[in-house]
């Protein structure tokens, strides 16, 4: 690989142990993956943030990195295993509670935001159209590229974390103009309405291509939640960092002459596929992390009633603290529900506290299975609501 003076500066060891390790970390990766160079970033989104998933492992090799290593680009950190300030009230105990707050200090002595959120770019962290980031969270990155038409590739932790401490990444994949472009056309002929739509359509298009890169046709009308949540599941069910729509994703692509149809039929089986329980003992919403919007909708839906059943809310503590300015939180909460920041359902640890979970994110559902064991129901956020005030 060819590096810069700078890239050889920090191999040498010269900014330090850390920014060594992280550059080790990097030109492993771009060997492995054929990278002739290292290119600039401008921002990072960091995972491996949750003490659920790091263990004690991780915690001690973040505590070495932040030594002496510090971060040269903006950097973000993905949803932590607990809200940061409110833990008690989720019923996390004092010791993963310890163990997660140290986690949140190895990354702020890096200089790494504390943001704890899957959406970044509703905390600050929103690169423009053609700009190299190394982003981690997998719906994030499918909506870097596919929405702001950024390019990225799917970072895992520790690379990611090397990008943070060195502004680097090796350059291959969804860098490259030619790893870009789409391999197959699909054609949407369903009416969608509603990030749960989104999601089911990502269910069914993700197990349908794998990981292949869609150009999707019909879709040209869609919310950002409605977006965010497409990435979600596409990158869940099928491991797809990109897709491409015209008119939104900011790229001329050549359309692809293999061609899928899916319709509204396949919608219904999706919802039918992610609907395996009755009666949930939690109702969880914002995964990915809710907007602004999202939880004006919610207080408007829940229109002063109480609700019946455990009830989280997740979003970015941006986002909540704006919420909060215009009484949203306190109109929410009102309710009974639990308004939370930094953390997720994917990451928190509440295996075995709950036996059914009900969602309007297909992502949840996933992980919700697969991670902790429960039963789902899948239902838009209108029917969540009833279903939390007992109706």
């Amino acid at each position: 690989m060819d590096l810069s003076e700078r890239d050889k500066d920090m191999l040498s060891g010269n900014w330090g142990r850390a920014a060594k390790k992280a550059m080790e970390i990097l030109i492993a990766l771009g060997r492995i993956y054929g990278a002739r160079r290292l290119i600039d970033v401008s921002s990072v989104q960091v995972s491996g943030v949750s003490y659920e998933n790091l263990g004690d492992a991780g915690l001690e090799f973040l505590e070495e990195m932040s030594g002496d290593g510090r971060a040269a680009v903006k950097a973000t950190l993905n949803p932590a295993g607990m809200d940061l300030t409110d833990w008690p009230r989720m019923g996390i105990d004092e010791a993963f509670a310890a163990r997660q707050l140290r986690v949140i200090g190895a990354f702020k002595r890096m200089g790494i935001q504390p943001t704890c959120t899957c959406t970044p770019y509703l905390a600050g962290n929103l690169p423009a159209a053609g700009e190299h980031v190394a982003w981690a969270e997998s719906s994030a990155v499918c909506y870097a590229n596919s929405i702001l038409g950024a390019r990225t590739n799917r970072e895992g932790g520790p690379s990611a974390l090397a990008s943070a401490l060195t502004g680097r990444t090796a350059e291959y994949g969804l860098h490259l103009d030619e790893a870009r472009r789409p391999a197959v056309t699909v054609e949407v002929r369903a009416s969608l309405k509603g990030p749960a739509d989104f999601g089911a359509l990502g269910f069914v298009l993700g197990k349908r291509i794998g990981s292949r890169i869609p150009l999707l046709l019909g879709l040209s009308e869609a919310s950002q939640d409605e977006w965010k949540s497409l990435c979600a599941s596409l990158a869940t069910y099928g491991g797809t960092a990109l897709f491409h729509v015209p008119g939104v994703t900011p790229e001329d692509v050549p359309e692809p002459s293999e061609r899928i149809r899916l319709t509204a039929g396949d919608i219904e089986e999706a919802y039918r596929s992610m609907h395996d329980g009755a009666d949930p003992d939690l109702v969880a919403i914002g995964c990915p992390h809710c907007s602004l919007e999202e939880l004006k909708l919610l207080a408007a839906l829940l229109g002063g009633r109480r609700v019946a059943r455990e009830t989280w809310i997740a979003t970015a503590r941006p986002v909540k603290e704006a919420a909060a300015a215009q009484g949203v939180v306190q109109e929410i909460e009102r309710s009974g529900a639990k308004v939370l920041a930094d953390t997720c359902f994917v990451v928190a640890p509440i295996r075995g506290r709950f036996r059914c979970m009900a969602t309007n994110s297909a992502k949840a559902v996933f992980y919700a299975k697969s991670k902790n064991r429960f039963r789902t129901v899948f239902a838009p956020l209108e029917r969540l609501v009833e279903i939390a005030v007992g109706e």
